[in-house]
């Protein structure tokens, strides 16, 4: 893993159960620039352990859920998402 990786999962590991968090939000906190947004998505998607690193809990920043590394992909995100009491939105 590098260390990109390890501090995107190290950001992801802080958010609270029940809250979300965008991608840039994370890049943000990790100092970067709103150029490497993606690269945290991608970081994310080669998550090996989505259970322990709750990537489900990163959301586009208009709120929008995104792809999810675990089985079951965005179905399976927002039903980890509702389970942890998060506030979710209609699209």
């Amino acid at each position: 893993m590098t260390e990109f990786h390890r501090e995107v999962f190290e950001q992801t590991l802080a958010i609270k159960a029940g809250s979300t968090c965008s991608y840039g939000d994370i890049a943000r906190k990790m100092g970067q620039s709103p150029a490497v947004i993606r690269a945290v998505g991608a970081a994310l998607g080669i998550n090996p352990w989505p259970l322990l690193i709750p990537c489900h809990r990163v959301v586009a920043s208009d709120g929008k859920m995104t792809g999810f590394s675990g089985s079951g992909g965005i179905k399976t995100k927002l039903r980890l998402l509702a389970l942890e009491g998060a506030q979710l939105f209609a699209e």
